[in-house]
């Protein structure tokens, strides 16, 4: 009963999350208008194809050279363009059928908390200071060559072995890292780009699944501006006065040339007179 309430569940679950390509980071603004650091991914149509009771596979991306067994697939699904990445994500809708394209628009919009998972950069083989960060030995009494060594691994007799998981120098980075709860802070439809704000794992140009959790919650969105509106009663407001100082000056200027006039007339009419 248990199985078939899950299997009814992600049955009806629409498909949250798309593949892309980390392009680089920039700097923007998000809702409350501060400056914030940013990533830049590109999620070009990603492709269905296949359809698994539990899950579909996506298509994404395009190369030079495919090899045949991955262009069997995608002309499987009715797909022509070679298709470079083939990655499974939960979740299908009954209308979900190999061949169907996926927009960047029909899953993401602006506001919306989402996850993104990459393979982190490799750092290769690292000591202890750098990748637990362990403080060290101490730096003076003698000690020429401890400043960066790992210390003790262990007792001696007892337990007489290390302990599995110790931390110690190894290899960093090239996992798979999921950062959550980052912001969709614009989405430029032509480009396909979506701009995210923070910092997202891999390296520019490395794949990077981006799911949707929802919508960022914790306060609520400025309301619309309004002042200019204001600012056009107050620009009515002040041509009005205008218009009626500019009315006021052409009287003026009027009675003014009248009574030139007047006067002119008045010159001529005396020699007359004499």
């Amino acid at each position: 009963m248990l199985y078939g309430g899950s299997l009814f569940f992600y049955a009806k679950k629409m498909i949250t999350t798309m593949l892309g390509i980390k392009k680089g980071m920039t700097s923007t603004y998000d809702s409350r208008g501060r400056r914030v650091g940013a990533t830049m991914v590109q999620i070009t149509p990603n492709w269905v194809t296949q359809v698994n009771p539990l899950s579909i596979q996506l298509g994404f991306g395009t190369k030079k050279s495919v090899k045949k067994p991955q262009l069997g697939h995608s002309k499987k699904a009715g797909i022509e363009t070679p298709i470079r990445w083939f990655r499974e994500v939960r979740g299908q809708t009954e209308d979900m059928k190999p061949g169907t394209e996926i927009k960047l628009n029909q899953v993401f919009s602006k506001g919306d908390s989402i996850k993104v998972s990459a393979i982190s950069k490799g750092k290769g083989f690292q000591g202890g200071v750098r990748l637990h960060g362990f403080a060290g030995g101490p730096k003076t009494h003698g000690q020429s060559d401890r400043h960066r060594a790992p210390g003790s691994i262990g007792s001696g007799t007892t337990p007489g072995r290390v302990y599995k998981g110790k931390k110690m120098a190894a290899h960093m980075g090239n996992n798979q890292v999921s950062t959550k709860g980052l912001e969709v802070v614009e989405i430029d439809l032509a480009e396909n780009l979506i701009t995210i704000k923070g910092a997202v794992p891999g390296p520019i140009g490395g794949l990077v699944t981006v799911t949707k959790l929802g919508r960022i919650k914790g306060y609520t969105p400025p309301p619309e501006e309004k002042p200019e509106e204001e600012d056009e009663s107050e620009s009515a407001e002040q041509r009005t006065s205008e218009l009626e100082n500019a009315e006021e000056q052409v009287a003026e200027t009027t009675e003014s040339v009248a009574e030139v006039e007047e006067t002119a007339e008045a010159v001529k009419e005396e020699p007359n007179a004499s």
